[in-house]
């Protein structure tokens, strides 16, 4: 099983570009477990960039085991039934998570 690692570089491309047109947001990944670490996803405008470690000031946090990070991130795993399990934390921005998921391919 690949690991959030080897996915997260390739979110840029599985973004509907469209989608992301007026949308600007700082997104802070922590995950914890084999392929974890931390990782800033910058939607500026239609434009979606990956960062390596620790943004300034994210408007959102997400915080999930590696394992769980891949199913949500390829979708096989409910954004909102992830949460509320526990399975997945997000800090801050609600609203702006379910923007952001919808615009996953």
């Amino acid at each position: 099983m690949e690991n959030f690692s080897d996915i997260i570089n390739s979110v840029p491309s599985q973004i509907n570009l469209e989608k992301a047109k007026g949308i600007n947001a700082l997104v802070q990944f922590s995950i914890s477990g084999e392929g974890g670490g931390d990782w800033g996803v910058t939607v500026d405008d239609g434009k979606v960039t990956v960062t390596q470690g620790q943004l300034a000031k994210p408007q959102l946090i997400i915080k999930a085991k590696d394992s769980d990070a891949v199913r949500l991130v390829n979708g096989k795993l409910n954004p909102i039934g992830a949460f509320m399990t526990g399975k997945v934390k997000i800090i801050g921005d609600m609203a702006l998570a379910m923007k952001l998921f919808d615009l996953l391919k």
